[in-house]
């Protein structure tokens, strides 16, 4: 690649085989970044040579699942959740529980609440999950469905969205908490880490531009927010980091961290990661909310 700080086809056509050869958007944006460019205008033009292959590639297959926000302008934000306003009190009532509000950031959007779930249901979820653990995986980009990966060594169970009067309490107080339509959220992920297990760094939003990301669109659309709930304090280690923005947020029992991402680019500063445990186990219940119902 040449370092001309304009648009030029030959930019655009290093964007697309870089993308096509599994980088993520951040390293291509770290990369234009090192090569001179300024973020906006690297942002700008990582969105409109995606938003353009993405058309290419439906006008072949016929098929175009992705919202309408997100056909007519890639840069532009779409709506997320929005738990809690600036003049927030330190305790609000969120359905049947009353929740404490622990610290909130504005940019990224990351709110860390406290007492979200009693220490009863979170040995509830445990206990109701441990028997059905298989390895986890991620989404698999390339033809949609998932796949094991080696940057995720945790063990997992999908809980019915509500399958149980438990899981219904707590997905009904998540959707009141978070002031988003409860048939919005995906059915709630439980997860397993052993000692020195991790999820290293990595974003929870779909790269529209991937093979992969119609068949999940088709499903509700783009994920605009996470909920991570901790079901109990490791002995050592199991934080939750979020490296742009230098905070790690501790695996305490019964918190949970938001955060919203209002687009599918690294300048949401949403990459984050499930530090290494470093005794014990880590258990975790994981939220992932979409733009429309999710089915």
């Amino acid at each position: 690649m040449e370092r001309s700080r304009e648009d030029t086809p030959e930019l655009r056509r290093w964007i697309i085989r870089q993308t096509e050869a599994g980088h993520s958007p951040h390293t291509l944006l770290t990369e234009l970044v090192t090569q001179g460019y300024a973020e906006e205008i690297a942002i700008a033009i990582m969105t409109a040579t995606l938003e353009t292959r993405l058309s290419e590639i439906r006008s072949r297959t016929g098929n175009d699942h992705t919202p309408v926000d997100q056909r007519n302008d890639m840069a532009d934000a779409i709506p997320v959740p929005h738990p809690i306003s600036l003049s927030w009190p330190s305790v609000i009532r969120s359905h049947d529980r009353d929740v404490k509000i622990l610290f909130s950031l504005q940019h990224p959007r990351v709110v860390l609440f406290g007492d979200l779930i009693s220490h009863q249901e979170c040995d509830a979820l445990i206990a109701l999950s441990r028997p059905r653990i298989t390895p986890s995986s991620v989404i698999d980009m390339a033809q949609g469905g998932e796949q094991r990966h080696e940057a995720r060594t945790s063990r997992r169970a999908a809980l019915t969205r509500g399958g149980t009067p438990l899981i219904a309490r707590i997905e009904q107080r998540i959707a009141a908490l978070l002031n988003w339509p409860l048939n919005h959220g995906e059915a709630l992920q439980i997860l397993r880490y052993e000692a020195g297990q991790e999820y290293t760094p990595h974003y929870d939003y779909v790269d529209p531009a991937q093979p992969g990301a119609a068949p999940f669109f088709a499903r509700g659309g783009q994920r605009v927010a996470s909920l991570v709930m901790y079901l109990n304090t490791p002995k050592g280690g199991g934080a939750t980091n979020f490296p742009d923005i230098g905070l790690e947020v501790a695996a305490v029992k019964g918190n949970a961290v938001f955060f919203s991402y209002d687009r599918p680019y690294p300048a949401t500063k949403t990459l984050h990661g499930g530090m290494p445990v470093g005794a014990g186990e880590k258990w975790v219940a994981t939220k992932w909310l979409r733009e429309a119902p999710h089915h």
